[in-house]
């Protein structure tokens, strides 16, 4: 995670206390040894640019979402999560429920693997891309011909590099085992591969499909490493702990399904996307304001999603 770009308004402020690091959608504080809160903004991005306009409530929906996928899915066991339960955080954070209420993580801390864990089911988005070009996505051939928002043979593992900055790099299996060893990166598909087949009978149970997602991972800390607390939850030695948010609107796409089996909308970030096609910017940043209806909209579909998916 890195400094906001230039132009982004300040975002949400806990008094006494001051950011570790702020990424795109996150800020993260320090909240004792092992542990770090993980508060949501409103901030959106798209096309890895931080958009100026920010979605009322957007945070709240993206923590909620994570906090029941992490706690509903045996698959995402170990993680992070400790509390999303205000009075159980630390001070100072624990004075401002106000600010913090549905829109804040206790987390343990780990040692951060840069890989970014891409399953798809469907070929879209940037998976669609590489195909157009290649014929594979991350180096997996695929069979000629295939429209977009086809459904594949069986979910796809296409891992990306995971950048503070800028832009992720798709990456083949190959290249992400020269990163991070391949014992490592066959444990990372195999846990993402099972999480994503989990998480999508879910959501076919409640009429949705889970057309893509990513996840990532970290390690547990070791004795004497900074940020250790021998008291903290932890997974044990070598066990890889999903981290940050998981089967979110920001970080997924979900397709509701019609009577007939075909796609009728989607309940995700995509709506913004397509939207920003239709504009004549160049995908750097600064971003566009978004209009009120496009905001409206967003919001709604969110909402939509945090309801189907967890029926609240």
């Amino acid at each position: 995670m890195s400094a906001m770009p230039a132009g982004v308004r300040p975002r949400l402020s806990v008094p006494g206390a001051r950011p570790l690091f702020s990424g795109k959608v996150r800020d993260v504080y320090e909240a004792g040894p092992g542990r770090l809160l993980l508060v949501a903004t409103d901030n959106l991005s798209a096309f890895d640019v931080v958009l100026p306009t920010r979605v009322p409530g957007k945070g709240q929906v993206l923590t909620r979402v994570s906090a029941f996928w992490f706690r509903t899915l045996a698959a995402a066991r170990p993680h992070h999560l400790l509390s999303t339960d205000v009075a159980e955080f630390p001070p100072p954070f624990c004075d401002h429920p106000e600010s913090l209420a549905d829109r804040a993580m206790l987390v343990r801390r780990t040692r951060r693997i840069d890989i970014e864990c891409v399953v798809r089911a469907r070929l879209t988005g940037s998976g669609y891309k590489d195909y157009l070009a290649t014929g594979q996505v991350a180096g997996i051939e695929l069979p000629k011909g295939l429209p977009h928002g086809a459904v594949l043979p069986e979910p796809i593992f296409t891992p990306a590099s995971k950048a503070d900055s800028g832009h992720d790099e798709n990456l083949t299996f190959a290249q992400m085992a020269a990163r991070v060893g391949r014992e490592k990166s066959e444990a990372l598909r195999e846990r993402s591969l099972r999480i994503f087949a989990e998480a999508a009978a879910v959501c076919r149970s409640r009429g949705l499909e889970l057309v893509d997602t990513k996840f990532e991972f970290g390690e547990p800390l070791a004795g004497g490493e900074a940020g250790f607390d021998p008291s903290a939850p932890r997974a044990a030695a070598g066990e890889l702990v999903l981290i940050d948010e998981i089967l979110s609107p920001d970080s997924s796409r979900f397709w509701e399904m019609g009577a007939n089996g075909t796609p009728r909308q989607a309940l995700d970030k995509q709506f913004v996307r397509d939207y920003l096609e239709t504009l004549d910017w160049d995908k750097t940043d600064p971003g566009p304001e978004l209009p009120a209806e496009i905001v409206a909209r967003t919001q709604a579909l969110y909402r939509e999603a945090e309801r189907r998916l967890t029926g609240a």
